[in-house]
């Protein structure tokens, strides 16, 4: 893992269309700011893993479609 330090309204590229900014600082939390691609899928990583959870729990021996999993949890938190 690659740490790197960023104070507000500072970034960081990955690769040469992916920019992570840093929006805001405070009250225990940090805001990011995301520009990518729009083909670029981006989720948080506490709902794929409670996707994945959700597949284990299932005892499902099918093949799931993760997308459409995550794109109905996604709907769900609305």
């Amino acid at each position: 893992m690659l740490v790197i330090t960023r104070k507000k309204l500072e970034s960081l590229m990955i690769g040469d269309d992916i920019e992570i900014s840093v929006v805001d600082i405070g009250n225990g939390k940090v805001r990011i700011g995301i520009d990518a691609p729009s083909s670029m899928k981006i989720i948080r990583k506490e709902i794929l893993e409670e996707v994945k959870e959700s597949n284990k729990s299932s005892n499902v021996d099918s093949d799931i479609d993760i997308e459409d999993l995550m794109s109905s949890l996604l709907k769900d938190k609305k």
